[in-house]
């Protein structure tokens, strides 16, 4: 039975998350600076955003092609530009700007530019001022991504190079002294799986989930620096849609892992990381774009929920309290452009503010501030969240119950229910706490559900089996 209803989760993701009804963020506000100019190969004036909250205040932190932008975002619908750090390189050069930080500095890097530099911003003393203590092209002169673990003070490189340093496919430093780096090790193999390249890594507790971009995906244990043990591995052939393995990201309790695929077309993919030797796909989910050209770019997971900056789809975010029934619950569009075969839109996203306000990234049109409309809050376990609507058993064998929340309960509430074509099936008003349906008129197969009231909405998958 398990077989058979993953096989129909897989099988039909990809038009399933095309109907889901999804609720828009609210806006809270925008930043952008006329006067920059967009790269020289795809445009994009912006990249990367991450997020700090010092002494009581919260900054956005903004990569652009001239620099990184410190924007005051503490009160949401009144932002402004606090500081700016030119980089070593700015200009048209520039596409590629990250950032992390860790015991109270800023890491800055760049991946283009001969004069650019790892940049470590002091930002103790935030709101009013940032101090730039170490800024060098030594150890890395450039390098597409990086990540700060902040429980072993390991920085780890990935397609790095320094004016000192030759290339490197992943480079370790220890930032243990914060504007001190020194560099650990180079790696282009770890037991016996190679690589091209690390494109993007999520790393905690010195265990690795590697990005590995044409080389595919692997999870190392760093613990011994000098010898890594490879856990687990996955080349291009060994799992569906695959190609250039871009970026993911780990669930709080370590139990799922969702990962992207930098190509137009191809969906995110689910995995059950419970055993980090055996690894087990459990869901494939998109944008629900029709356009062959829908593409994700960064993921985050926070709470129960998926960040995913979604390129022409904007700010794309999925529910994850049942990691086998994943769905897509919100959205904001960041960009105007007309899906086409090129990367422009949403670059990035940072939801670990403690307002619980949401920064997103575009590549032309700057920074976004946006929450979750009503009193949905990824920081908090509200009464009142979608997730405490429960529809159950699922599978059905012909009925099914939908129990909501005494406060949701008290508004209308319209079930609808979806063949996978898009066929409406079942239509029924719900205006009390819990409630009967009946399914025997529906063949077996996969289905989805859409509750909808005047302040929520909340969708998802339904199997029949009968």
């Amino acid at each position: 039975m398990k077989t058979y209803i993953l096989f129909f989760l897989i099988l039909f993701c990809l038009i399933g998350n095309k109907i889901q009804a999804q609720t828009s963020l609210k806006f809270l506000s925008s930043w952008s600076d006329s006067t920059l100019i967009g790269s020289n190969a795809f445009n994009n004036i912006y990249n990367e955003v991450w997020g700090l909250s010092v002494n009581g205040s919260e900054f956005a932190v903004l990569g652009s092609t001239a620099g990184t932008h410190f924007i005051n975002v503490s009160d949401p619908e009144d932002i402004f530009q606090a500081f700016f750090v030119e980089g070593g390189t700015s200009g048209g050069q520039i596409i590629h700007r990250d950032y992390h930080d860790n015991r109270g500095f800023l890491y800055a890097v760049a991946d283009e530019g001969v004069n650019s530099s790892l940049q470590i911003i002091d930002i103790t003393d935030l709101p009013n001022s940032i101090h730039v203590v170490y800024d060098s092209g030594n150890l890395i002169r450039r390098t597409h991504n990086m990540f700060i673990d902040s429980t072993s003070d390991i920085m780890y490189a990935c397609i790095s190079a320094g004016n000192q340093l030759p290339f490197a496919r992943l480079r370790t430093f220890d930032i243990s002294d914060p504007i001190n780096p020194k560099e650990l090790q180079v790696y282009s193999s770890i037991g016996g799986f190679s690589f091209q390249q690390v494109h993007d890594a999520y790393v905690i507790r010195d265990t690795a989930y590697l990005n590995c971009g044409p080389s595919g995906f692997a999870i190392v244990d760093f613990s011994d620096k000098e010898d890594p043990d490879l856990l687990y591995a996955l080349s291009p052939v060994d799992y569906p849609q695959s190609g250039y393995n871009h970026s993911g990201w780990l669930s709080p309790d370590g139990n799922t892992y969702v990962m992207a695929d930098e190509d137009h077309g191809m969906d995110m993919k689910v995995f059950d990381a419970t055993d980090k030797r055996e690894l087990e796909l459990i869901d494939l989910i998109n944008a629900g774009s029709s356009s062959p050209f829908s593409i994700p770019h960064n993921q985050i997971i926070h709470d129960n929920y998926l960040y995913a900056s979604y390129y022409y789809d904007g700010i794309q975010i999925y529910n994850m309290e049942d990691p086998l029934n994943i769905t897509r619950e919100f959205y904001f569009d960041t960009s105007i452009i007309d899906h086409r075969q090129s990367y422009e839109g949403a670059w990035g996203v940072y939801p670990f503010l403690p307002s619980g306000n949401i920064l997103v990234s575009d590549m032309q049109t700057g920074l976004f501030v946006l929450k979750f409309p009503g009193n949905i809050s990824s920081n908090e376990n509200l009464e009142l969240s979608v997730s405490d609507i429960h529809i159950y058993p699922n599978p059905s064998n012909g009925e099914i119950q939908v129990d909501i929340p005494e406060e949701l309960a008290q508004e209308e509430a319209l079930f609808i229910l979806y063949t996978l074509a898009g066929n409406k099936v079942l239509e029924k008003k719900i205006n009390t706490k819990s409630s009967s349906l009946e399914l025997n008129h529906l063949e077996s197969a996969s289905y989805h559900y859409s509750i909808r009231s005047s302040s929520y909405s909340k969708s998802g998958k339904l199997i029949v089996l009968k």
